[in-house]
């Protein structure tokens, strides 16, 4: 992981991690959704003016990682104010959102950092359980997170433009 600096954003790194937010979405996913779904989906979620108020927001917190030449591999942000529907008997549930690694990043140990940061970082909030979602057909995704003890709590969807995936709602005790 020395190859890689944490940090937490500022309002000039909007532009970047937009940009890096819609090149991994789409790098994984674009062949699931019709153009059209796809782009109101971009734009909705990883659109800079949207990407600057959510760094903004007291309700998120970021962590981005940065290679040797200061560009942007990875990041990833919890929302404080969790809002998925009940499932547990989590008083002060937190979700884990858009853990993204560019795709030159992958199998670096990358992912690992900001995982082994959110749960700390969720930890420090004073969470008693950490919850993300993931699409039901990201097998890789589901057995990374398996690795740190998250477990499938719930069936849920999740929205691109018109189309509803369907999606796991896993979920980690603190």
């Amino acid at each position: 992981m020395s190859a890689y600096a944490l940090r937490a954003p500022v309002a000039a790194d909007a532009p970047a991690l937009a940009a890096l937010g819609r090149d991994s979405f789409s790098a994984a996913f674009a062949h699931l959704y019709a153009p059209e779904d796809l782009a109101a989906f971009l734009h909705a979620v990883h659109d800079e003016a949207a990407v600057a108020r959510r760094i903004g927001s007291p309700n998120r917190v970021y962590r981005l990682a940065e290679d040797a030449d200061g560009t942007l591999t990875g990041y990833c942000q919890l929302v404080l104010r969790d809002s998925f529907e009940p499932v547990s008997t989590a008083l002060r549930p937190i979700s884990l959102s858009q853990l993204y690694c560019a795709g030159s990043a992958t199998g670096s140990g990358l992912g690992a950092a900001l995982m082994d940061w959110a749960l700390a970082e969720a930890r420090t909030w004073g969470a008693d359980e950490i919850r993300l979602s993931v699409w039901a057909g990201n097998h890789g995704a589901q057995r990374f997170y398996a690795r740190y003890g998250f477990v499938h709590v719930a069936d849920i969807g999740f929205w691109v433009g018109q189309q509803r995936d369907d999606e796991f709602l896993f979920a980690l005790k603190l």
